[in-house]
Parts: structure tokens; sequence; C-alpha cells
């Protein structure tokens, strides 16, 4: 039986948080729409405001597989919560669905926090992929341009979440995490989801 390479499968070029639109698509989630529902709504209607159907089709599907990976109390309180608390959970969605950015808030972002460096660099991405690829030699492969666009996707994240001041200053700054997310992610295993968002307190420990 051969083994299966390792493949970080990201979806970080398919866009950030996306949080208005993540709201939306959690609310089909819970009504458990149809193939023909969701069509109607995403397509038809374009309930996420998308210039083209394409690009509604192609933002709702990549939110959707994010959200996906999480239960319907996630859902719930995306689609109910104040903006905070949506945009932290959306967050967790989208550190569910990249292994990438996991490791790199576990390694660059957290020593970061550890050194008391106060800033995130451009390069740090760059740099954090090159030394992925002795676990997914497919990045080698991978374009500049896609690291570039990863790059901008990730640093707009961590800003959105609050763990940066800004794209622009990059300046790191602490996450007080929410006391729901923290009793979601306890209630469902996900330790490692939640030290990504405690990482703010690394230097503390």
């Amino acid at each position: 039986m051969s083994v299966q390479a390792f493949s970080y499968d990201s979806d970080l070029i398919g866009g950030s948080l996306q949080v208005r639109e993540s709201r939306i698509v959690a609310d089909l989630l819970l009504q458990n729409v149809s193939s023909e529902q969701w069509y109607e709504a995403i397509q038809q209607e374009n309930r996420l405001q998308k210039r083209t159907p394409a690009s509604a089709k192609r933002v709702a599907q990549a939110l959707r597989k994010r959200l996906e990976r999480l239960d319907a109390a996630f859902w719930r309180a995306i689609r109910d919560g104040d903006n905070e608390l949506a945009t932290q959970l959306v967050f967790c969605s989208a550190l569910e669905r990249n292994l990438l950015l996991v490791e790199f808030i576990e390694t660059v972002v957290r020593d970061a926090f550890v050194t008391r460096a106060g800033v995130l660099e451009p390069y740090h991405w760059s740099d954090f992929l090159d030394e992925r690829t002795h676990r997914d030699p497919a990045i080698n492969s991978w374009t500049e341009s896609s690291r570039k666009k990863m790059a901008q996707v990730v640093y707009r994240m961590l800003a959105e979440v609050g763990l940066l001041e800004s794209t622009r200053s990059m300046r790191l700054q602490n996450l007080r995490i929410r006391p729901e997310v923290r009793a979601l992610l306890d209630d469902s295993y996900r330790q490692r989801i939640k030290a990504c968002l405690e990482v703010s307190s690394a230097a503390a420990q």
C-alpha cells in the first residue's frame, strides 16, 4: 500500500475572513438548504452582493468549505453574534481549513510575541513557506504571485481578528478572546485552534 504524500490543502488565495458573507453562509447551513435553494440564494438572489454570479459562487463555496468544518453551535454564533464574536469564530473556521495558517501562527507569530519583536515583517510569510517545503515539496512550484496573494490574505486575517493593529503598521497586539469562543472551542476539543487565538499571551508563559 502506497503512503499518501503530505500536502497542504490551502484555500488562502480564496480571500480573507469575509465576516458579513460568512454570516449569510452560516444561515444557509443552519437551514440545511438543498442544492437548488443554495443556487437560488447565492447566484440568483445574490445574497452575498457580488458583482457576478461566478464570483458569488466562488466566494460562497470557499466560505462553505471553511464553515462546514465547524459545528452548528459555531454557525449560530456567527450568524447571531456581534461583530467581534462573529469575527473570532470565522477566524476559527479559516484556521480549521488552513493548516498552513495554523503553523504560521504556531511558529512565526508566536516567536514574534515571545521575543517581543513588536511587528511582523512582509518577508516572514515567504521565509515560512520556504521552510515548509520540506513537508510539502509542491510549495516550490507555487508562483510568486500566489505566494504574495497568500501573504496579503494572511496578514489581512490577522488584522481583522485583531492580532495585528493594521496591515500597514504590521504591529502585533494582544487579542482578548471572547468567553463564548473559548467555550465553543473547549466543548469541541479544538485546543490547537484555541492555542492559536491565545498566541498573544505566549510571552507571558
